[in-house]
């Protein structure tokens, strides 16, 4: 399918959008100034712009795996009927969906596809497959229908973990239907399997579906908190957090207090990581246009002002107690360092790409960022094994986070074990 013109980003920079358009559903809150309405029917329509973005973000997955960027055999069943192909930059970068809105060849920015999938399921994939405790958990914080659980449960050997989704009622439930009217994906589930009555919430032994505002959990906005809320979730477990564009769009002390609350959750003794990929950059030129023109869709990135820099968001992950080991990179370092010259060779067959510059400048305002703690557990573990005879096995002696330290302040990562391999990539 011949994608239609993708406008100059270059030279839309000192582009001013025009008018104050509503694009479609969007992963941003609206900061709107406009109209009269009553504080609670802005609050439903800002809402409603938030759990729509999934829509989004299935559209570019889809793409992605049309094109054969990524190896996804779920993605269709949770893509909106008629999705179209997205443009190359799409494909390979962060996503952009050119918007008539906004009609000086204006932008407006989603989340990533092939380079953001890429680098997160690498991540998950070394924290699940470490040596250390044999269970771990996984905790995805506005999931929506990301498709990683299944795609993760459907390997050869598939991990041992305690995985939770958790996002607004009306996106867990459109999951959940499409969980209960698909075979391939209710196969990956184990059995007891508990649907709530409203069908907003999915419980099983190794898989959980929460409804839940997320910002309930911040004590400042006013609702109760409650441990029954997440009642599921195990305070032993060796946990990851993933945020992917989720945070970003909340206040920054509400997106902080998230973070908090699940520290708060596990057990100091355990070992613990949080993954965040978000927006940077936007005081240059090309971040203040992105800015401006997410704004004309109502559209804010609230969390990027004040962590806005790799550096900040290293910061960030250490504030949060993720201070044993991390990292922060742009999505074009990760490009050139994590993907390999044999993998890049075969997307480059993909499909042509003419827009090198704006993907590179576009790259570089895309971050993935990842912290951790040892633990106390880890801590403990790594004193008895000194005691051991020096004649002890190498693989006793290595930690949960080996892997993930070892990418940390690097100018090149390891390579991925052969059993480590991402099922979302196939070599030609």
């Amino acid at each position: 399918m011949a994608a239609a013109h993708i406008p100059n980003l270059l030279t839309s920079r000192n582009a001013r959008p025009v008018g104050r358009g509503r694009g479609k559903g969007s992963r941003g809150l609206v900061n709107d100034d406009e109209g009269e309405e009553e504080p609670g029917a802005a609050k439903a329509r800002k809402d409603k712009i938030v759990q729509g973005t999934d829509n989004d973000a299935n559209v570019s997955r889809m793409s992605a795996v049309e094109v054969g960027y990524l190896h996804d055999p779920y993605a269709k069943l949770f893509a909106p009927v008629g999705s179209q192909r997205r443009f190359p930059i799409i494909n390979r970068g962060p996503d952009i969906v050119p918007t008539k809105v906004l009609h000086m060849h204006a932008n407006t920015f989603l989340p990533g596809t092939y380079v953001r999938t890429r680098a997160i399921d690498k991540l998950v994939e070394e924290f699940l497959y470490s040596r250390g405790s044999t269970r771990k958990q996984v905790i995805g914080l506005g999931a929506g229908s990301d498709t990683r659980y299944f795609r993760l449960m459907s390997r050869e050997q598939p991990p041992d973990v305690l995985y939770h989704e958790l996002d607004f009622p009306v996106n867990t439930a459109l999951k959940i239907a499409t969980i209960q009217g698909a075979p391939s994906l209710r196969s990956h589930i184990d059995d007891p399997l508990f649907v709530l009555s409203t069908n907003t919430e999915l419980h099983a032994p190794n898989y959980h579906i929460h409804a839940i505002d997320l910002r309930t959990l911040d004590r400042a906005y006013g609702q109760p908190i409650g441990p029954g809320k997440l009642g599921h979730i195990d305070p032993a477990l060796p946990t990851l957090l993933i945020s992917e564009c989720c945070l970003t769009y909340l206040a920054p002390d509400t997106a902080d207090a998230v973070i908090k609350h699940f520290v708060g959750i596990l057990s100091p003794a355990t070992p613990a990581a949080l993954v965040l990929y978000e927006p940077i950059n936007p005081f240059d030129s090309f971040g203040k246009v992105m800015i401006a023109n997410l704004a004309a869709r109502g559209i804010v990135m609230q969390t990027i002002q004040k962590y806005h820099s790799l550096d900040t968001q290293k910061e960030r992950l250490r504030n949060y107690g993720f201070i044993d080991g991390g990292g922060a990179e742009d999505v074009d370092f990760l490009y050139q360092e994590w993907v390999d010259a044999r993998e890049k060779k075969r997307i480059g067959r993909l499909e042509m790409l003419d827009e090198v510059e704006e993907l590179n400048l576009l790259a570089k305002h895309y971050c993935v960022a990842w912290g951790f703690r040892e633990g106390k557990q880890a801590q403990d573990a790594e004193g008895k094994a000194e005691g051991k005879q020096e004649g002890r096995d190498d693989e006793e002696k290595t930690s949960i986070w080996d892997r993930w330290r070892a990418l940390s302040g690097t100018l090149e990562a390891p390579p991925v074990r052969e059993n480590f391999q991402s099922s979302f990539t196939k070599n030609s």
